[in-house]
């Protein structure tokens, strides 16, 4: 069994594809259902939050999963298959477990080191859990990821790496301005997390007034409102009023996580009218990718900071340090998972060799005493004792070794040769693979606890039920 990943999020896709993929509380039980029945999913977990759709599936053969996921998604969003391929991400095995750890350690998101993140990812394994579509490999991958996380938030100062971006970009806009954005007119464009930090942090520096857009002007409503009951001077207004509004401002900041620019150089141009020199328009570009066509950086009266030159501050390094070792953690986790599950896949098959060693000497002592009827129980102890002991010697080293080897990478190998060599039904196989014998790694009790650890509204990331905010 290994792990499926197909995804759309703010990195592959446009905000118009994300909102036709989005997957609501109310949505995810049927697709989870439907997922399930295709035959080529033994465990589901689907992770949804308004910047990304990430279904993880456990599945016994690649292409038949990759063609139910398709499908189930094509049927929720109304997209066609080629549409989606377009813009989805699939991740299959090691990489797909790579992502999940990456995302859950807030690497994958908008505001980089964000924390929402590990709430959603509980809410989606308690869901699943809830309409038993988890089994043991996903409650363990789930589990793992949800420490990675949170080491790597306990562990790395991640969580202040994407307000050391915006704080950077507004500290270069001052100098534009003598120093101080104070009575300055702004505009943020992007109503997320990233959007959120930018309008707080104008807030602190002074700011004369502040105009937020985004693509659904709910979301720029409710910005705005949270601002004004802050204390800033704030409204909002409809994308398509964007250059009206830049028309009249010092400074723009753009965050809106879309693929492709959202600004362009006819924007700009309409923005640089009835300027004059003593005016000028900084835009300070905080999109991955970035938001602002490319050109628009050239015209006289614009100063663009995108996040390449960001990233040369020393403030911003210093995040970008945070970021490093937060991937080093991962990458670490990531071997220690694997070499985890490697072992457990090869722990079953050590077990049935046993088992299967231990039925050839009851089999044989048996045998023995039919034909020696003669010998005393002292004497039947002992040779039972003495062939038991010569089994065990001999089965000792290769069973030890390939557990060893199990952990590495192509482990699986040693496991299959193992049950070809000694003639070990798959069957036999199975019937040994319960919680309690798996790679010895949990037992029973601990993995019923450990589930609803998952659900706990004590573990890092808040409450399952935590408002989409990614």
């Amino acid at each position: 069994m290994s792990v499926l990943l197909v995804g759309i999020s703010h990195r592959s896709a446009p905000v118009a594809v994300l909102e036709r993929v989005a997957i609501t509380d109310t949505d995810r039980p049927k697709l989870t259902d439907k997922l399930m029945a295709s035959g080529s999913i033994s465990e589901v977990m689907v992770v949804s939050t308004c910047n990304r759709v990430e279904i993880y599936a456990v599945v016994d053969a690649f292409h038949g999963a990759l063609t139910a996921v398709g499908e189930v998604l094509g049927e929720h969003s109304g997209l066609e298959i080629a549409e989606l391929t377009k813009h989805a991400y699939v991740r299959y095995s090691e990489a797909a477990v790579e992502h999940l750890f990456a995302v859950a350690s807030g690497l994958d998101s908008m505001v980089i080191g964000e924390q929402q993140i590990l709430g959603q990812i509980r809410s989606a394994y308690a869901a699943s859990d809830g309409q038993q579509a988890s089994g043991r490999v996903m409650h363990e991958l789930a589990q793992q990821a949800l420490r990675v996380g949170k080491r790597v938030h306990s562990e790395t100062g991640i969580d202040a790496a994407g307000a050391s971006v915006v704080s950077v970009a507004l500290d270069r806009a001052a100098e534009m301005f003598g120093g101080s954005l104070a009575g300055r007119k702004a505009v943020v464009l992007g109503a997320g997390a990233m959007g959120g930090l930018a309008v707080a942090h104008l807030g602190r520096a002074g700011i004369g007034g502040l105009t937020v857009v985004n693509r659904t002007r709910e979301r720029a409503d409710h910005l705005a409102e949270n601002a004004v009951s802050n204390g800033i001077t704030a409204t909002s207004v409809a994308l398509e009023n964007l250059p009206d509004a830049v028309a009249e401002a010092d400074i723009l900041i753009t965050c809106t996580g879309a693929v492709g620019a959202v600004v362009s150089i006819a924007d700009a141009h309409l923005a640089l009218v009835g300027r004059d020199a003593e005016h000028p328009l900084v835009i300070c570009d905080l999109g991955l990718p970035r938001d602002v066509d490319a050109a628009v950086a050239q015209l006289p009266g614009i100063t663009v900071f995108d996040m390449e030159s960001l990233q040369r501050d020393p403030a911003a390094g210093a995040a970008a340090n945070d970021a490093s070792a937060a991937r080093e953690i991962v990458s670490s986790e990531l071997s220690g998972y694997l070499a985890g599950q490697r072992l457990a896949e090869v722990t079953p098959t050590v077990t049935a060799l046993r088992q299967r060693a231990a039925e050839v000497v009851e089999g044989e002592l048996l045998r023995l005493e039919s034909r020696l009827p003669g010998l005393d129980s002292p004497q039947r102890d002992e040779v039972a004792r003495t062939v038991r002991r010569v089994v065990d010697k001999l089965l000792h080293s290769p069973t030890v070794r390939v557990k060893q080897l199990a952990s590495t990478p192509g482990g699986d190998s040693y496991a299959a040769a193992l049950r070809e060599l000694f003639e070990l039904s798959p069957g036999s196989v199975d019937a040994v693979a319960t919680p309690m014998e798996i790679g010895s790694l949990e037992l029973v009790d601990d993995f019923t606890a450990s589930r609803t650890d998952l659900r706990s509204d004590s573990h890092p990331g808040g409450t399952a039920g935590q408002e989409r905010t990614e």
